[in-house]
């Protein structure tokens, strides 16, 4: 097992990635559904939960357990809002050519704001983060060495989720 993460809100829910996929629980892991379609491949480590809805969980897989980098050389986190039934690359500002990365399975994480924010860090040494869900990403560091682990917490008063900004 690489990762596993539950859902918020949903006590018994859990989505899981490992050697050979991804899967969903609705049962506290008694029993396993795949949920590996649109995915490119099953293989990966770096798993998040959206922090409010349980429908809604982030991925990046890589090639395999012999190639760990990014499929193709593109750089794409994938999006479930619908529990795992399909997935949707999200890659507006990441690398679309020549990214051989690889992101390690405590190197994603997303903060409590309203409209989350995703972050992920690379075993090259770069951070990326998306202040949108997911729809957009910047890379917010370089030249850091590897990334082991990616953790998000908000600053400043108030209920995360009730903010509307970044500072």
């Amino acid at each position: 097992m690489h990762k596993v993460v539950r859902a918020p809100g949903a006590p018994t829910r859990l989505y899981l990635q490992h050697h050979w996929g991804v899967y969903r629980s609705d049962d506290n892991g008694d029993t396993w559904t795949p949920i590996e379609k649109g995915l490119p491949t099953t293989f990966g480590f770096a798993l998040a939960g959206h922090p409010h809805d349980r429908d809604t969980a982030y991925l990046l897989p890589i090639e395999s357990d012999g190639f760990r980098c990014t499929p193709e050389g593109k750089l794409r986190v994938y999006r479930t809002t619908d529990g795992g039934k399909m997935w949707k690359p999200l890659t507006k500002g990441l690398p679309q050519a020549n990214a051989l990365e690889t992101v390690l399975r405590d190197a994603m994480d997303t903060d409590e704001c309203a409209k989350p924010g995703v972050y992920f860090g690379t075993k090259s040494g770069k951070v990326y983060a998306s202040a949108d869900a997911g729809d957009s990403w910047k890379c917010v560091a370089d030249g850091l060495p590897t990334v082991y682990c990616v953790k998000a917490a908000t600053v400043g008063g108030g209920s995360p989720a009730k903010k509307k900004s970044r500072k």
